[in-house]
């Protein structure tokens, strides 16, 4: 880097480096972007597209140092299962949450340690900013009582409820 280059500070941890010529109103020649391993771009819109909805996060919050098996969701919410579901599969595909299933049951928790970093800081964000949400307090205390409940029967008499199809 030349002595008499500038160096503009953006949000860390990006910096721009304007070469002399430029600081003297000349023409600037911008280098390519460097392809970004894992398409940060990729994975910050995903992660925006997952957080636009409100129970979304509100089932992020509810995930918070526990797992929980998508019955569990559904009471929570009070929401058909098949649209808890999908908020999960798009949850899923914004690497903030992982799935495990065991038998008929899906479990869901939190991205551990192998979740892209921008996942680890919009969960961390999340957490701070709504920790004393109205609605939020409001889905821990029914998240006790659903806890209380027996997943495998809660899980069961969910499934009774759903519609049969009819030949």
């Amino acid at each position: 880097m030349s002595p008499d280059a500038q160096t503009v500070a953006l949000l860390p941890p990006f910096a721009l480096t304007i070469p002399p010529a430029a600081a003297k109103n000349e023409c600037l020649t911008l280098p390519p972007l460097a392809a970004a391993p894992g398409n940060i771009m990729r994975e910050f819109m995903a992660i925006t597209k997952a957080l636009a909805d409100e129970n979304r996060v509100r089932f992020l919050l509810a995930l918070q140092n526990r797992e929980l098996c998508l019955c569990q969701i559904v009471e929570l919410a009070g929401l058909a299962p098949s649209t808890v579901s999908k908020h999960m599969s798009i949850l899923k595909q914004a690497r903030l949450v992982e799935s495990r299933k065991d038998g008929r049951w899906m479990y869901y928790r939190l991205a551990g340690r192998d979740a892209p970093p921008t996942a680890r800081r919009a969960l961390g964000w999340i957490f701070h900013a709504l920790a004393d949400d109205p609605q939020i307090l409001l889905d821990q205390k029914r998240l006790k009582k659903v806890l209380k409940l027996d997943p495998q029967a809660l899980c069961e008499s969910q499934c009774s409820h759903a519609p049969t199809r009819s030949s």
